[in-house]
């Protein structure tokens, strides 16, 4: 079988100001969830991947994690914010004043603007 991945293009998708922290926090997020996927399946540290034994040098907090393995998480969470921009979706920081930007909780919000591409 022949496999080629199509992904979304997001070549073109410029990033707006203000998402350099949201990208970071993402990554950090993204990490979270894949590590506490792993310990719920039974994996735990070790200092080389086991597929066995069920360990991996990745099971650590982020702020630990080699900076080529935050630079993956990095890269996942840029695509996926550049995907949804490019699906026409706008990402609106919260607004501390928890104005109408906001969702009433004081967070930011994702709203959609109409006019991005719908397909690969």
């Amino acid at each position: 079988m022949r496999y080629e991945p199509t992904p979304l293009r997001t070549d073109g998708v410029e990033l707006p100001d203000g998402l350099t922290d949201l990208t970071e926090f993402l990554a950090r997020h993204i990490h979270e969830t894949w590590a506490r996927g792993r310990l719920e399946e039974g994996w735990r540290y070790g200092p080389r991947r086991d597929d066995e034994a069920k360990t991996h040098p990745c099971l650590v907090p982020y702020a630990e994690l080699s900076e080529s393995e935050k630079e993956y998480d990095r890269r996942t969470a840029l695509e996926a914010i550049r995907a949804t921009l490019a699906l026409g979706f706008r990402i609106v920081p919260p607004d501390p004043s928890g104005g109408p930007e906001a969702d009433g909780a004081g967070r930011g919000a994702v709203t959609e603007t109409g006019g991005g591409a719908r397909s690969p």
